[in-house]
């Protein structure tokens, strides 16, 4: 049921840091480490909804990630196709809508393959959006957008940051009210850049693999207790013109 006794992000992002080092410091591979850490992804998904959570950005892989080792980068890949597989009953269930963030043409086919029957399959999915960030880079998305609008012959002067926005991947979908990274990292590593200009952070030094629904409250409830200023300054935000949108 939705969390009637604090405010819920419209909008949560999630940087699911940490699932190497979890497995190293018990003794296992990056790979099993990777496996714990899309249980955690499973589980939050489902507890989101429960909560109310709209939309649901998790970053998935990264531009960069494709500098990891080749068996790795399989893992992953498995672990995508496998995931997908595995959960379309269940997105479908919950009323889950999927989209990707990211350019997919870089990936295998088998992955673009399962990727293509699952949006398809969830499009008109309405109590939740999940989307994955996938190949994602926030630079490159800002380079993506500019491009775009060069190429529709749009006028500089007409270019509004409505405008813009509409380029972008998350185009339709508000802008992250919470973005929460874990394992103890505190930069936002190219994610959402132009989106979560306002965002609120929340940074934890508890690895991915281990982000329970505990973990998760605790974020939530410090999201709760923070005052969303949206560039305003203290007078403003005292006087009431910073109510959050939500």
């Amino acid at each position: 049921m939705p969390d009637t006794f604090r405010p819920i992000p419209r909008h949560l992002a999630v940087i699911m840091d940490g699932n190497g080092r979890w497995a190293q410091a018990r003794g296992l591979s990056r790979s099993e480490g990777h496996k714990a850490g899309t249980e955690t992804a499973k589980r939050l998904v489902t507890r989101c909804r429960e909560l109310g959570v709209k939309h649901l950005t998790l970053y998935t892989f990264s531009k960069e990630n494709w500098g990891r080792p080749q068996d790795e980068v399989r893992t992953l890949f498995d672990l995508l196709v496998r995931f997908l597989n595995n959960e379309l009953a269940s997105l479908l269930k919950q009323d889950i809508r999927l989209k990707v963030l990211g350019e997919l043409e870089d990936f295998p086919f088998a992955v673009r393959q399962v990727l293509k029957l699952v949006l398809a399959k969830t499009e008109k999915c309405t109590t939740m959006t999940l989307n994955l960030a996938l190949n994602y880079s926030g630079r490159a998305e800002i380079l993506r957008a500019c491009r775009h609008l060069i190429e529709q012959g749009v006028k500089p002067g007409d270019v509004t940051e409505e405008r813009f926005a509409q380029e972008l991947f998350t185009a339709g979908q508000p802008d992250p009210d919470l973005v929460i990274r874990t394992s103890g990292e505190i930069r936002i590593s190219n994610y959402l850049l132009w989106q979560s200009a306002y965002s609120e952070y929340y940074f934890t030094e508890v690895p991915w693999p281990d982000f329970d629904d505990a973990q998760l409250d605790r974020a939530l409830d410090a999201y709760a207790a923070r005052q969303r200023r949206f560039g305003l300054t203290g007078e403003q935000a005292t006087s009431g013109l910073d109510e959050d949108p939500s």
